[in-house]
């Protein structure tokens, strides 16, 4: 896989909650919006090619995970029906440019068909779909060129790419509860997570784990060691030793563990994976408002040792006070009646305003995700 790979550009068209789109994409994106605008849908759009591109997955099953076509489609759609995704890459300092552009719509029995498929690398078209093969069997356009291995050869660094893009989203009650997940892999919702842990080389294993109980202090200062066992059963757990009234201290399991702990550490664990872009919802959930503050600086630290993308949302103040942050690494999201608008708060010059007459990012843009009639919530229940 070409590590260097970056996104730099998202051009989208009839996808979900977006008519027409078209942003750079930096190292960091911290998609900020009111509830249902989109934001889960955005990151959804690179989980999607990640889709494509994985072993066990392809167009059908990618298509069909997220309810078919008409599932997909932005309802603000028009004249045009197809979807259409549209990505630009770069390798780091200036190197190969790759271009990959899909478009889709379904046929009269509602099965995915490619409508265009295009890469290029360096301007040169290494693909342009449909072609003549296409148009003597219209079958083929039922697959993408990405999850064929017979013809994707030329582009297998971008394909590779794409398989590598990890999304985590930890729900602690699936790391408490294993057995409902098994089977699975690569669950992005932590079901697998202790086993990932687990099957990771011991030296490796070892090595982060230190590194996230030295972080952890930071969140429970009680919290003196980590480390990972299998039981009889061979189920693999998470060991705590809390400092207690016996010398020795208390041990615990991720039973045991809160559900800011658990997620804190499965996002710690991921954010030191050296594989392709990270995708995050909201990590703030269940960290307490300090924890929060100190995301940026931490996930930023991670970025300059592994250097990968990372895309998160949030709707957090706390995470967006950090003075870090670009105005070009914050996406805002606003909806509408013709779809989302997104933008990047660079774009807009009452924020630039804002900012230079000493208001914080986050007093200026949470303000603008509220729901205009959020009061009103108060009345609930009243006859």
């Amino acid at each position: 896989m070409s590590t260097n790979l970056r996104f730099r550009k998202l051009r989208l068209q009839n996808w979900k909650n977006f008519a027409a789109v078209e942003v750079a994409v930096q190292d960091r994106l911290f998609l900020v919006g009111p509830n249902a605008s989109g934001k889960s849908n955005f990151l959804d759009v690179f989980r999607f090619l990640r889709d494509l591109a994985s072993s066990g997955g392809g167009f059908q099953e990618a298509v069909a995970r997220r309810g078919g076509v008409s599932a997909v489609r932005c309802l603000a759609a028009r004249k045009n029906p197809d979807i259409e995704i549209q990505v630009e890459l770069e390798e780091e300092e200036g190197g190969s440019r790759w271009e990959y552009e899909l478009a889709l719509r379904q046929d009269n029995q509602r099965r995915p068909l490619v409508r265009r498929e295009r890469v290029l690398h360096d301007d040169v078209e290494l693909v342009e779909r449909p072609n003549a093969d296409d148009t003597a069997d219209p079958a083929r356009l039922t697959q993408t060129y990405l999850e064929q291995v017979n013809v994707n050869q030329k582009f297998r660094d971008l394909v590779s790419f794409f398989a590598s893009i990890r999304y985590m989203h930890i729900v602690p009650q699936l790391v408490r509860e294993p057995d409902r997940s098994v089977g699975q892999s690569n669950d992005p919702f932590g079901g697998d997570f202790l086993e990932q842990v687990a099957t990771t080389q011991d030296r490796s294993r070892n090595a982060r784990l230190k590194r996230i109980q030295k972080a952890l202090r930071v969140a429970v200062p009680q919290l003196e060691e980590i480390e990972l066992r299998r039981d009889d059963r061979g189920t693999p757990h998470l060991r705590g030793k809390y400092q207690h009234w016996r010398p020795q201290g208390a041990w615990q399991t991720e039973e045991q563990f809160s559900d800011g702990t658990l997620r804190l550490m499965g996002l710690l664990w991921v954010a030191m994976e050296r594989e392709g872009p990270l995708l995050l919802e909201e990590p703030e959930l269940s960290l307490h408002p300090e924890i929060v503050r100190l995301l940026p600086q931490m996930l930023a630290r991670v970025q300059r040792q592994t250097r990968r993308q990372i895309f998160l949302s949030t709707h957090s103040p706390d995470l967006l006070r950090d003075e870090g942050i670009g105005l070009d690494e914050t996406l805002l999201l606003a909806p509408g009646t013709e779809g989302t608008v997104v933008s990047p708060a660079s774009s807009h010059l009452d924020i630039r305003d804002l900012l230079d007459g000493g208001l914080s990012l986050a007093d200026i843009v949470i303000p603008r995700t509220r729901p205009n009639q959020a009061t009103q919530l108060v009345l609930f229940g009243d006859a």
